[in-house]
């Protein structure tokens, strides 16, 4: 049985566009619907990323502690696709926490946290 995404559309931060759609597709599969150097759109099944450039300046800071959590449906069939591309280790599954989720995280180039969970 295929894991089914519910909905997403968070806007991450990112230092290098081109890089982080090229990592984004290699580790998690998501595919680019738009980029330049300045702002990119992805997409996976029903859920959309957006990758946006920021200068790591005073005014325009790059990595302020992101943290998105992707709900879906049989969260193991992504859960093994995701350790056979690298993207998390196969001990990085949680299942049945506290918080009654089934659940892994990564963190993408820029240090935001994406944790996947089914609960």
């Amino acid at each position: 049985m295929k894991t089914e995404f519910n909905s997403i559309m968070p806007v991450l931060p990112s230092a290098d566009i081109e890089r982080d759609v090229t990592w984004y597709k290699d580790k998690t599969g998501f595919e680019p619907v738009f980029w330049d150097n300045m702002y990119a759109v992805l997409n996976r099944d029903n859920l959309y990323l957006h990758l946006q450039w920021h200068a790591d300046t005073e005014t325009d800071p790059l990595l302020g502690g992101s943290v998105i959590r992707i709900d879906v449906k049989n969260i193991q069939p992504l859960f093994e696709e995701f350790v056979q591309r690298g993207t998390v280790k196969a001990d990085a599954f949680k299942a049945n926490t506290p918080w009654h989720t089934n659940e892994f995280g990564f963190f993408d180039l820029n240090k935001n946290a994406i944790f996947i969970m089914e609960g």
